[in-house]
């Protein structure tokens, strides 16, 4: 077993950090240091792999040293998944790039407090192997900025004891309305959602207009 367990019984949420390369320098401390949540199970990958560099946007990562990512799954069907990224000052256009799905194949990043930056996960994980209903999102950190490591830790705070997508679909609007606005529109572009979702999340955008 590659994950560690806090808490029990449902809803089951999964959190991953330290996925490729030397993030988990800025990302794995977060997860060791997690408290388990008020209601339901999270189970805690803080560190994936600490050497190689392939990204999660490449199918072949889920196939290799992602393999322990794709069985925590297959082992505890989390309504919540959750990757924990870091990423360089310098390449924050390129992530918050509104032309990032024609040059990377998948929407941009939105930017929240402190340069933290919130988008789904890679396609491959995201389509295969969770249902519409399941909120799969990553949080990637600004190298070299503990207040962006501060804010993401008091994010995956929130996360880790919402109950549903729907229940952090609230949260977001309450926070960052825009940016949720711009998260359900790029995500229903790419994913599609089940129709009732799709009706709460209208609902919550009409209000907030």
């Amino acid at each position: 077993m590659s994950y560690r367990i806090l808490g029990q019984g449902l809803p089951v949420r999964l959190f991953v950090a330290g996925l490729h390369g030397s993030e988990w320098k800025d990302t794995s401390d977060i997860l060791e240091n997690i408290r388990a949540p008020k209601e339901g199970t999270l189970a805690v990958i803080p560190l994936v792999n600490a050497g190689n560099y392939v990204s999660t946007l490449d199918d072949t990562y889920f196939t290799s040293i992602g393999q322990p990512i794709i069985e925590a799954v297959e082992e505890l069907n989390p309504c919540i998944y959750i990757e924990l990224h870091s990423y360089s000052a310098k390449n924050l256009a390129a992530l918050t790039d509104p032309d990032r799905l024609k040059s990377a194949g998948v929407p941009a990043f939105s930017r929240l407090d402190h340069d933290v930056l919130l988008g789904s996960v890679g396609p491959f994980i995201r389509r295969k192997y969770f249902p519409p209903q399941a909120l799969c999102l990553t949080f990637e950190i600004q190298k070299d900025n503990p207040l962006s490591k501060q804010h993401a830790t008091e994010l995956i705070d929130v996360v880790k004891e919402c109950r549903s997508k729907v229940e952090f679909v609230r949260f977001m609007f309450s926070r960052y309305p825009e940016q949720a606005k711009n998260v359900i529109r790029d995500y229903r572009n790419f994913y599609g959602l089940q129709e009732d979702l799709e009706m709460f999340m209208k609902k919550e955008v009409e209000k907030d207009s």
